[in-house]
């Protein structure tokens, strides 16, 4: 019997031209660039020494792709509660862009006109929760950056408008679980970990996290609030 306490492993798909640029990519089916493919596979190394209870994907490409590429040959269940936002009339548009008309607008507090709103989106992360939070094991779930950040929020419970301090690179490995000294209180033990990258386990310096992405990439989310991609440099197994 499996007595592993429960970890989910959040996966953020690899990179694709539209998160290139920034662009609100919902249900537009957007496939990998090679970048995209290259940050997958380095997922799977990564990852290699992590025996998975089940593995979940997005039905989008983009998740499906990245998932064949990083645990190929395993048995995947697709999971339609695990799809990014409905962007709605937002879909395409870069949040600079979105603004110059709505100068106030939030992702994670006004939601889209004709797309989900917050309370939407965060119904669906509750429902991955109840069917996973009571199981032991390791779960990798194939998703995206806006859910992903919005999974986090209701897994530890915090406001859905605070996921906007929780940007998720393309290729980033991230991971909800318990405290270990605390099984009932529910903690992100590592968050946004790009494919390449290699972390020591423990508390990590400063240094560590402020490089863990590229200027222009913390720049850009700052600015923008738009996604950002992931870098590193070696794929080690870290898990």
């Amino acid at each position: 019997m499996n007595s592993t306490p429960l970890r989910l492993f959040i996966i953020r798909h690899g990179e694709t031209k539209w998160s290139q640029t920034g662009r609100h990519t919902g249900g537009s089916d957007i496939p990998l660039t090679k970048r995209g493919e290259q940050e997958a596979r380095e997922i799977g190394v990564r990852l290699r020494t992590v025996e998975f209870s089940k593995i979940f994907t997005s039905p989008l490409q983009r998740a499906k792709r990245t998932c064949e590429l990083a645990e190929p040959d395993k048995a995947v269940t697709t999971d339609s509660d695990l799809s990014e936002w409905n962007y709605g009339d937002y879909e395409g548009k870069k949040s600079s862009d979105i603004r110059k008309d709505c100068p106030n607008w939030d992702l994670f507090r006004d939601g889209c006109p004709a797309g989900e709103s917050p309370r939407q989106v965060a119904a669906r992360a509750d429902r991955i929760i109840v069917r996973l939070r009571l199981r032991v094991g390791n779960y990798a779930l194939f998703t995206h950056g806006q859910f992903g950040a919005v999974l986090a929020m209701r897994w530890i419970g915090l406001p859905i408008a605070d996921a906007e301090h929780f940007p998720l690179g393309t290729g980033s490995v991230s991971i909800l679980a318990y405290a270990s000294r605390h099984s009932d209180v529910p903690v992100v033990t590592r968050w946004n970990e790009p494919s390449r990258r290699s972390y020591d386990i423990g508390v990590y310096p400063r240094e560590e996290i402020d490089n863990a992405c590229e200027p222009q990439a913390i720049e850009r989310w700052e600015t923008d609030k738009s996604e950002i991609t992931g870098v590193g440099t070696a794929a080690t197994p870290m898990y």
